[in-house]
């Protein structure tokens, strides 16, 4: 029965009017899969408009597409065989339309790439190739199309087998076929042609059916990207329930759950869905709610995950092969947001590895990346998100760039700057954390505010403690739980079997202020609102210190500039009487 067969979602890509549509419309024709009349009532409309027959005319329902000849949008359709349901995307292959493309190729298990004979391997069929690549798609079948144009050679054939499966192969990808085809004659899409007797090998729906499947999303790592948190207070009511649909695997009641970035954990104590019955049990797809036997704060954005699987990475700082789709240059003197899973952070430009020609290959250092350029780059985000490595977990390991409501970019995530070393060291703490009788929520209720470190810099001869000490003494007075904690204070003691602090090694730097932010992070989880002062605090510094803390910290320059000064939330005089004043409204301490 069709209820037991598995669906396959295939891409089709290509340069523009290679025939990437045409293919489909014979299959779907061939496979008698269209519905009752609907062929008989495109060759009408063809005969009344005066225009030849196509068979693409199947699938380019949109009014604009039939006028120019091309696909705009990612058409869907279904078909099926003996063996499997296949969901069709067929996608665009003009340059303008290339977002359309990757994101009909993101969700897809294999592709189906498609050249024309006759004009032969174009800038987008390389392009194509390399980002089906860049995307993770290693199921990829090469159709030769409009061989009855080209007179059925078997030597053009041969030569475009040649070049471009050279092309493929310096992008990482071995196609698993190529396939001499002629989709508007009907040769060796459905039915081996008598046309070419030089191919012996599959045709396109035999190809198709050869396709291995992934492995059921139910069999990896639980991820889960919290969409939101509700709370009820009526009749007495008092679940907090925790909103999202499963990425993939599974999760029961009574399961270890963990939350990052923060790494907080807790106990699955029910399964909570709207106007069904009760379930104990939750695979991959569903939305669904939980609560919680422990309550933790949890806010949209974070990455569910089970205690008992590998954790994702956390960072604020994350390597990325990403393609850029932006009206404007993508470069460093503009914020964006990065989107991934539920979380949305700003984030900006921090380093260009290289920008590569995805027709070429060919890799060059650039201080921008241009529209439908590939770059290999390094991002810096406002604050940490929980991933994973592309390789490893491609659901969350893929992001997108919005710039002004608009999505400008995507690609995915290939590893952190540090390797991750930091994030692994916070993922392990968090894991191995000894939480006490009272919770942060219960501190939180008490003392009247949230836990936020403040972190206040400047030049060596600044005044930066003096203003420090007055903001503490500020916030004491209004009644906050506040700690005011210098870098001297942890130099002589915390960090008394390393060097003090002086030393140009930028090792021994990260580790000086690691551990400052690990002694942040006991008097935050205390609840206390902390005050850092350190000098000449840089961007490594604040986002080394962001992935300890899990959270974004508020920073505070006092004084003039100096040299690789980050971006920062507040700038001050050390003179200005009113500079405690000013940093409890903008960092918005209540």
């Amino acid at each position: 029965m069709d209820t037991c067969k598995k669906d396959m979602n295939i891409v089709i890509v290509g340069h523009v009017d290679h025939g990437k549509s045409t293919v489909i419309g014979r299959l779907l024709a061939d496979t008698n899969s269209l519905p009752l009349g609907k062929l008989e009532q495109i060759k009408e409309m063809c005969r009344r408009n005066s225009k030849p027959f196509e068979y693409a005319f199947l699938l380019d329902a949109l009014k604009d597409e039939r006028a120019q000849g091309i696909t705009i949008d990612i058409a869907r359709c279904f078909f099926k065989t003996e063996k499997r349901r296949y969901i069709i995307l067929d996608a665009p292959g003009h340059i303008e339309f290339l977002k359309n493309m990757i994101t009909g190729a993101s969700r897809a298990e294999a592709a189906l790439l498609v050249i024309d004979a006759h004009e032969g391997i174009r800038e987008n069929s390389r392009r194509h190739g390399y980002i089906l690549s860049m995307l993770g798609i290693k199921q990829v079948s090469v159709l030769v199309n409009k061989l009855d144009i080209a007179g059925y050679s078997e030597e053009i054939y041969n030569s475009i087998v040649k070049d471009y499966t050279e092309f493929l192969s310096a992008a990482g990808v071995t196609p698993v076929s190529f396939i001499p085809v002629s989709a508007a004659m009907g040769d060796n899409i459905a039915i081996r042609s008598s046309n070419m007797p030089w191919y012996s090998g599959l045709t396109v729906l035999e190809q198709l059916d050869a396709f291995s499947e992934e492995p059921p999303p139910d069999d990896l790592p639980f991820r889960m990207p919290v969409q939101d948190v509700y709370k009820f207070t009526s009749s007495g009511d008092e679940r907090r329930i925790i909103a999202g649909t499963v990425e993939s695997g599974t999760f029961k009641v009574g399961d270890g759950i963990m939350f990052y970035p923060s790494g907080k954990k807790t106990t699955v104590a029910s399964i909570e869905e709207f106007n069904r019955p009760k379930r104990t049990f939750v695979t991959s797809g569903y939305s669904t709610g939980i609560t919680m036997t422990e309550q933790i704060y949890v806010k949209r954005g974070d990455l569910a995950v089970k205690t008992d699987e590998k954790p994702p990475v956390t960072a604020s700082r994350i390597d990325v092969s990403l393609f850029w789709l932006g009206k404007e240059p993508f470069c460093d003197n503009r914020r964006f947001f990065l989107k991934t899973g539920s979380a949305k952070v700003p984030m900006r430009l921090e380093k260009i590895t290289y920008v590569l020609n995805a027709s070429t290959l060919e890799k060059t250092v650039k201080q921008s990346v241009e529209k439908n350029e590939v770059a290999q780059c390094t991002l810096a985000l406002e604050r940490p998100i929980a991933f994973d490595i592309s390789s490893d977990l491609a659901g969350t390991g893929r992001f997108v760039i919005v710039d002004r409501y608009e999505i400008a970019g995507g690609g995915i995530i290939t590893g952190t700057p540090d390797g991750g070393k930091v994030a692994e060291t916070v993922a392990r703490r968090n894991f191995k954390w000894e939480h006490g009788g009272v919770s942060l929520t219960e501190r939180m209720e008490r003392f009247g505010q949230k836990p936020l470190v403040i972190m206040i810099t400047g030049e060596k001869n600044s005044d930066r403690k003096t203003v420090a000490r007055a903001l503490e003494k500020s916030l004491f007075k209004s009644g906050k739980a506040v700690y005011y904690l210098g870098i001297g204070n942890v130099l002589y003691g915390v960090d008394a079997d390393i060097k003090t602090g002086h030393s140009e090694d930028r090792d021994e730097r990260d580790e000086h202020i690691r551990r400052l932010a690990e002694t942040a992070n006991i008097l935050t989880d205390a609840g206390l609102i902390v005050i850092l002062t350190a000098s000449e605090i840089d961007e490594d510094d604040v986002y080394l210190m962001q992935t300890v803390l899990g959270e974004k910290i508020f920073t505070v320059r006092v004084g003039s500039a100096y040299d690789k000064e980050p971006s920062f939330d507040l700038t001050v005089d050390e003179n200005d009487a009113n500079a405690a004043e000013k940093i409890t409204r903008n960092a918005e301490i209540i």
